[in-house]
């Protein structure tokens, strides 16, 4: 099975145990239990991606509230995407054969443009006329990529996943998927790039500077624990 252990080097590693993560438990968007597949794991983060979404364009009028759901936005996908280059791709690859390698390929591709426009978005003032536009840009890009991830990618990697030889994979790919997204960056980098060997070691470093500087965020919901495990 993989693990973000697996793309890591030992020096940042270490850098990476007395993080400081934020975890939004009391969230009204949180989801309580643990997945039991990848591809419910995957989709859960697809809904809260579109809860936050929606509060941020359903309130033009109430800067604090974009602020804070821009910021959630922010925290969510940033998470999201990178666990998902380091331990969902490469799944595919390994499972689904070349049709897997063709997926994560353009997957990798579509979330490095996506990158690219979060960051800006995550640079701008929510009170410019432009935070809106830019913000609907993304989630564009994002719809489209959703639903080639919920109406094809997941289906083919959780069959692949329910052999008998591969029994329980999938649970397990899950919990390591939830794992992942406590370690990694929380903002966008897209100079780190989409490849696991390289953006792993690469965001364990910017990982310690995303999450301290969160605590100086408007959130949703201002709860904060320094043990990345916590649920």
């Amino acid at each position: 099975m993989f693990s973000v252990r697996t793309c890591i080097i030992p020096g940042a590693r270490a850098a990476a145990r007395p993080q400081v993560v934020r975890i939004p438990f009391r969230s009204s968007f949180a989801i309580t239990r643990s997945a039991s597949t990848i591809s419910e794991a995957i989709t859960n983060d697809h809904r809260e991606l579109k809860k936050y979404y929606d509060e941020i364009v359903n309130n033009p009028d109430n800067i604090d509230h974009q602020t804070r759901y821009g910021n959630q936005f922010i925290w969510e996908l940033a998470r999201h995407s990178v666990a998902e280059e380091l331990l969902i791709y490469p799944a595919m690859e390994k499972y689904l054969g070349k049709m897997g390698k063709e997926h994560a390929d353009h997957d990798r591709a579509e979330h490095h443009e996506v990158k690219i426009h979060l960051k800006e978005f995550q640079n701008m003032d929510p009170a410019s006329s432009n935070y809106l536009p830019k913000l609907k840009e993304i989630w564009s890009l994002l719809e489209h990529h959703i639903q080639d991830e919920e109406t094809k990618d997941l289906p083919a990697l959780e069959k692949a996943l329910s052999s008998r030889e591969n029994r329980g994979s999938s649970e397990s790919l899950a919990k390591n998927f939830g794992r992942t997204k406590a370690f990694v960056p929380s903002r966008s980098h897209p100079s780190a790039g989409e490849n696991p060997y390289f953006e792993g070691p690469m965001g364990m470093l910017a990982a310690p500077i995303d999450h301290i500087a969160d605590l100086f965020r408007k959130f949703p919901d201002e709860v904060v624990s320094p043990n990345p495990s916590k649920k």
